[in-house]
């Protein structure tokens, strides 16, 4: 390897997730480097770079589109680590997203609503959408319901036709139980689900709920109802996928072929942020701990708000939602401080604050024993 390693970057930058990953390679850089890098303005159908089979470089970090480039890429003898999950024929090493994880992430965040009817609006050409649907379908059979499942009849994310698409679309939204919460595998997808329930007069999020993947700005902003989505850590990826092709081009070998980051969290937005939940007083006193729970909620004042007595709330709760009414305070407590955590630079004692924990000491002691270290490791890891 030369002195400065030259590494070539063929990532997209059309898209939000692709501009992250480089953020995350950049940190690796400015931390470990110096690098000489190129970089270009490309999508992912982009075509690899003629000058690439005659390239003397060090290392490459692809994001993978077509066995054209997965071959030229094999043909350089380089080091590559892959940051998309694929169906092409190669064996470079891959950094990428846990879906597993993912598919789990978003039933639990629209169990937690109270949602007991679903759907999925999946696409099959590539293996991660697969996992996507059949883990959030197992987490949902596990939960004890049913899940209804739509596919294109191409099966593409790019339909042949649109509006015959966006009909039948609009025909098995319409035919859904309703309240019903719909995973859609990418944001494509959730942003053509929306126009859909518009389409058919079906009211978001009161009847469905939408949750895509990615958090891509452009569709998720441009989606009415803005549209919630599962937001990636790529710079994460990013971060890692350079440590591990560092290490590689210093004649190591991959201590494993596949590296999954989970993903940081849910955006919420007007597309799922409701409480779908029939008993009336219920789905008030739930309400009502997801606006109230960051200023430090007790179960007494929940009470003086909300008309129920304290034994038929937890009665409630604990058969709906399998936890008590202190644990539901608690939980979005939690999920506001590990969402502080990883978008801000505040310090535990000002997110202690912010999220109504009166010591720091108590949300750090409550932090470790929901996520198994405390709020501190937490942030450096996820954003190493």
């Amino acid at each position: 390897m030369s002195q400065i390693p030259h590494v070539a970057l063929l990532i997209e930058t059309t898209r939000s997730y692709g501009r992250e990953l480089l953020q995350g390679i950049n940190r690796y850089i400015a931390e470990c480097g110096p690098w000489s890098v190129f970089l270009e303005l490309r999508a992912l159908d982009s075509r690899a770079p003629s000058w690439l089979k005659h390239w003397q470089g060090d290392g490459i970090l692809s994001r993978t589109g077509s066995q054209a480039t997965a071959e030229a890429l094999k043909q350089t003898g380089l080091p590559v680590v892959e940051l998309r999950a694929t169906r092409l024929q190669h064996a470079f090493p891959f950094v990428g997203v846990d879906n597993q994880a993912l598919g789990k992430l978003v039933a639990d965040h629209l169990l937690e609503r109270g949602f007991r009817h679903f759907g999925v609006f999946r696409i099959e050409t590539e293996e991660y959408f697969a996992e996507r649907c059949e883990k959030f379908v197992l987490s949902i059979h596990q939960a004890g319901y049913e899940v209804s499942l739509f596919s294109p009849t191409d099966d593409r994310e790019q339909p042949r036709e649109w509006e015959r698409q966006q009909q039948a679309l609009a025909c098995w939204l319409t035919g859904l139980p309703k309240p019903c919460g719909v995973l859609a595998c990418t944001d494509q997808l959730g942003f053509w689900l929306l126009d859909a329930c518009r389409r058919a007069g079906i009211a978001v999020p009161e009847e469905i709920a939408i949750v895509g993947v990615e958090n891509e700005e452009t569709l998720c902003s441009m989606s009415q109802p803005p549209l919630s989505s599962v937001q990636f850590n790529a710079r994460k990826i990013g971060y890692e996928a350079a440590a591990l092709l560092d290490r590689m081009m210093r004649g190591e070998s991959p201590p494993s072929p596949v590296l999954l980051i989970e993903p940081l969290g849910i955006v919420t937005r007007q597309s799922s942020d409701v409480v779908a939940l029939e008993d009336v007083e219920l789905a008030a006193a739930v309400t009502y701990i997801r606006q109230h729970a960051r200023e430090g909620l007790s179960v007494k004042q929940l009470l003086a708000a909300v008309p129920i007595s304290r034994s038929s709330l937890e009665r409630k709760m604990r058969r709906t939602l399998g936890r008590s009414p202190r644990a539901e305070i608690l939980r979005v407590q939690l999920d506001h401080v590990q969402r502080l955590l990883v978008e801000t630079d505040l310090s535990i004692a000002a997110i202690a604050t912010a999220a109504g924990f009166p010591y720091p000491q108590h949300l750090a002691s409550l932090f470790k024993r929901r996520f198994g270290r405390s709020p501190s490791t937490y942030r450096e890891e996820i954003r190493k």
